[in-house]
């Protein structure tokens, strides 16, 4: 694919960003795409490699030699043609995925990686930006209905599949814009959100009728979920209303740490911070909005939502921003002959971290330290890990400053009231119990209802939700009509 001898004349072209001192002051997005003759000379480096795994690297499994090789031919009209027949919505995962399909790549072998995420994005601007992105309605009705609960991408891609399938989709979403996790998790600077608004447009175009501000079934009284919702409506009528009902919701319950003083003021969850900064994007009005502005920052925990933090709370203003890890820091190179084709342990440096952030490894919370009811430090110490044990080195102990402590250690399952309300029943880790491989793939133990995405296989990435999303879709049709021919 490409060209026979690009991977050996041509190096890796990297997105470019602008200056931070530039983008650290408004949330828009910053990256610099690959111009048209810069995707083609690295869709150049695709090899003919004969295995391509890369493919199976993508949970989507996106057929990425033969995208590559049609934008080396300029034949971009095809390419997206491609790219959307396994993926619905790649202006997301071309924007924050951590591209798997690259750890994969054959050449990476050896030397770096096609920069296939690159190329995806670019393949799907253009695309826009040609209006070669319309709406597909269905050319007959088949009369059934499906309630998909959760606008995430799971929900998105599936309720996009059903309708093609010509089933009528309702999507029910608690807070007050479709995206789910999108929308009110993933910061704009990372994607804006005029990506999910024209989804949604051709979405609608297509049948999907979205229904905001509706909470299904119930959250606990002292849940700190993102809940913007007007209206609720019962597990059993949604049962009763339709003929299918789709649970994918995120997996929203926060990973606590309950330490001494984890009750001052001053300390909140991830998602709590990250949600609000997004609706003021919006332009929306909020009183009493979580910021960061001149404080000292403290964020526990070194994923994906950790950067997150740290780059809000630079735009904020922050005084002083540091991110705390428990595990060891990762090496700087990984071990390709190790670890290929499979997702490298190495160190990762996010853009956010690049703008300003103390990064600290192997570093236990003790204490949440206070005056008069406010966090005013925090306690911690260095660990070491023997045995797979985790052991606190003496004499390591210190205290950082701290105004504002932000908990982004991950997600443990989804809000157990709504699987409750259903009747699903659960597995060891609180998700919804649902196979993938069977005749019943995606069923619960309920009747008519089904999971997908994080609400099935728990905290997960955009591009995993988007093929449980679709695989779901499948499996909803297979159940109404008996057979399906959407894409497994």
């Amino acid at each position: 694919m490409g060209k026979v001898t690009g991977f050996m004349e041509y190096e890796r072209l990297e997105e470019g960003y602008q200056p931070v001192a530039a983008r650290v002051k408004n949330y828009k997005e910053f990256v610099i795409g690959l111009s048209s003759d810069q995707s083609k000379q690295q869709a150049a480096r695709c090899m003919d490699c004969g295995t391509p795994f890369c493919n199976n690297g993508c949970p989507v499994n996106n057929i990425i030699p033969d995208f590559n090789d049609l934008v080396y031919r300029s034949d971009w009209q095809n390419a997206i043609a491609v790219l959307h027949s396994t993926n619905n919505f790649p202006e997301f995962t071309g924007r924050i995925c951590p591209a798997p399909c690259e750890a994969a790549c054959t050449l990476n072998v050896n030397d770096d990686a096609v920069g296939i995420k690159s190329i995806e994005h670019a393949i799907i601007d253009r695309a826009w930006e040609e209006g070669w992105v319309l709406p597909q309605p269905a050319a007959t009705q088949t009369g059934k209905t499906v309630a998909v609960v959760g606008s995430g991408p799971a929900g998105l891609a599936a309720a996009q599949q059903l309708a093609r399938a010509g089933h009528s989709v309702t999507v029910f979403e608690k807070n007050d814009r479709v995206g789910g996790l999108l929308r009110y998790g993933i910061p704009d600077f990372k994607m804006e959100k005029s990506h999910i608004d024209r989804r949604v447009t051709q979405m609608e175009a297509e049948g999907v009728v979205f229904r905001t501000g509706v909470l299904v079934a119930s959250l606990p009284a002292d849940s700190k979920v993102t809940n913007w919702a007007k209206e609720t409506v019962s597990a059993d009528d949604l049962k009763a209303q339709f003929d299918a009902v789709l649970l994918a919701g995120g997996s929203e319950a926060s990973r606590d740490l309950p330490v001494p003083g984890r009750d001052l003021a001053g300390i909140h969850f991830a998602m709590e911070f990250l949600p609000q900064q997004n609706k003021i994007n919006a332009g929306d009005k909020l009183k009493g909005q979580l910021r960061a502005d001149g404080k000292h920052v403290i964020v526990i925990g070194g994923g994906d939502t950790g950067s997150d933090c740290v780059g809000t709370s630079n735009r904020h203003g922050a005084k002083s921003v540091t991110q705390f890890e428990l595990m060891p820091q990762p090496p700087e190179v990984e071990d390709r002959p190790l670890t290929w084709p499979y997702w490298p342990y190495k160190l990762r440096t996010s853009s956010s971290h690049d703008e300003g952030c103390e990064r600290e490894f192997a570093v236990a919370t003790k204490e949440f330290l206070g005056e008069k009811g406010k966090v005013t430090g925090v306690k911690t110490v260095r660990v070491e890990w023997q045995g797979g044990k985790m052991q606190e080195v003496p004499g390591s102990e210190q205290v950082l400053k701290a105004d504002l402590v932000l908990l982004a250690m991950g997600f443990v399952n989804p809000v157990a009231t709504i699987l409750d309300a259903f009747g699903v029943a659960k597995d060891a880790r609180g998700n919804a119990k649902a196979g993938t491989e069977t005749s019943a793939a995606y069923q619960t133990n309920v009747g008519k209802v089904f999971a997908a995405g994080d609400m099935r296989r728990g905290q997960s990435l955009v591009v995993w939700a988007i093929r449980e999303g679709r695989q779901a879709a499948r499996a909803v049709d297979e159940f109404l009509m008996g057979a399906s021919l959407l894409p497994r």
